[in-house]
């Protein structure tokens, strides 16, 4: 008896054509687009959710530019790995036989260590391979800042209601083993649902319906029948537990929304379900910053902490930890001014370009500079009361700009008093 492979495998686009979601960057114009049919493929990074597509679209990328293709799971790659599969690219790249550079993708690439990704660097740099990742982490965070200044990173996006509809239409319209049965839609939101944006998922539910329905009956999809096949085997689906961006996105609501109980209980769900530690406590960390922030800085320090903590100790005392700090944040005073201050001023700058620096606040390390007035006239603070005297520190043209602005809470009014006592009521001069 012949056994098929999975929808998901049976569907995976071949071309640009073929592939759903992501317009952004693959639609007429845009930039992987342009890379493609100009055959000249940088290194890049694309960062995203599971089931968006990123495997794929690095195979399309290898076969549209004739490019030897070599991929890497950083799961079970080791140094050792990466070296072979580079000897390879170099022999490759000398061959006259492939139109476009070797290409290297790398699964998972923030599960590789420094020392692997250290191992990259000179074969990306010169030319040897052209690298692509894939991640579902921030490579901010992840992927050591050299291999980050060699590679764009490009951002894939969950699929929508209308995509995912789309991917359903074409999967039984074209898949030679969903043709062959019939099938009754009668509702899809509970399918888009427990999809949660992942092409994968909802083709595994769909591989799961027609398994488990027989031959002479019709494939019914609806709500309830989703949610009972679901419930029956969840596992065939997410092995690490559903909804796993919902859950999360619900962890960090609840505590922005200052409910310590439905934290817990999302912090649980994720525990239950097989979630990273890390990945708990680096949300939790960003969090702090963004959500609770000047109105109460000691959050910072224990969401850090708690992340150094999950690394010291491991499980199952690592809950103990986590808990700890999301009762604390979601208990904590919250403010997001210095969210929404390095916002406002990255919008500026990209409104004013690069304004000069002033000279006063230039630093003068040679002679040549002080002859230019480079630091002349700058007041040095730790000379004056209270370590404090006015100065223009923004450049000319902009002064009394206001980026910060104070939060209605007792940490941020404190701040704002002594704002108001060094600057005056109009912002610094």
């Amino acid at each position: 008896m012949q056994i098929n492979p999975p929808l998901a495998e049976r569907l995976r686009p071949k071309s640009l054509d073929d592939y759903i979601g992501q317009e952004h960057l693959v639609g007429p114009g845009s930039v992987l687009r342009s890379m493609i049919e100009t055959g000249h493929v940088a290194s890049f990074i694309l960062w995203g959710p599971p089931g968006v597509g990123k495997t794929t679209l690095a195979s399309i990328i290898a076969k549209t530019t004739n490019s030897p293709f070599y991929t890497l799971s950083a799961v079970s790659a080791g140094v050792k790995d990466v070296r072979e599969v580079l000897e390879k690219c170099k022999t490759d790249s000398r061959s006259m036989f492939s139109q476009g550079r070797p290409i290297l993708f790398i699964d998972e690439i923030h599960r590789f260590s420094k020392s692997q990704q250290d191992s990259l660097l000179g074969a990306v740099e010169n030319g040897t391979v052209t690298l692509i990742g894939a991640t579902t982490e921030n490579p901010s965070f992840e992927v050591i800042r050299p291999l980050l200044s060699r590679a764009q990173v490009y951002v894939l996006n969950s699929l929508g209601e209308e995509q995912l509809q789309k991917l359903l239409e074409r999967a039984l319209s074209t898949d030679e083993v969903l043709k062959k049965r019939k099938v009754e839609i009668e509702s899809t939101t509970a399918l888009f649902r427990f999809a949660g944006g992942d092409a994968r998922k909802l083709l595994n539910i769909l591989d799961l319906l027609e398994q488990s329905t027989r031959q002479d009956k019709p494939i019914v999809i609806n709500d309830a029948t989703v949610t009972n096949h679901l419930q029956q085997n969840p596992s065939a689906y997410d092995k690490n537990g559903e909804m796993h961006y919902d859950i999360i996105s619900a962890f960090i609501k609840s505590i922005r929304g200052s409910d310590p109980d439905a934290a817990v209980y999302w912090l649980a769900r994720m525990i239950a379900g097989g979630e990273e530690p890390e990945f708990i406590a680096r949300r939790m960390a960003i969090l702090a910053s963004e959500d609770i922030g000047l109105a109460n800085p000691n959050a910072l320090l224990l969401a850090n902490a708690t992340f150094d903590m999950i690394h010291k100790i491991g499980w199952p005392e690592g809950r103990i930890a986590l808990s700890e700090c999301a009762i604390y944040l979601a208990n904590s005073a919250k403010s997001n001014t210095a969210y929404k201050a390095i916002n406002a001023a990255l919008d500026f700058v990209d409104t004013t370009g690069n304004l000069p620096v002033p000279l006063h606040l230039r630093n003068a390390p040679t002679k040549l500079m002080k002859q230019l007035d480079y630091g002349k006239n700058y007041l040095y603070a730790h000379d004056y009361p209270g370590n404090f005297v006015r100065q223009q520190f923004l450049p000319d043209g902009i002064q009394g700009t206001r980026f910060w602005h104070p939060g209605n809470n007792a940490s941020e009014a404190k701040m704002m008093q002594l704002y108001n006592l060094r600057w005056g009521d109009d912002g610094n001069e």
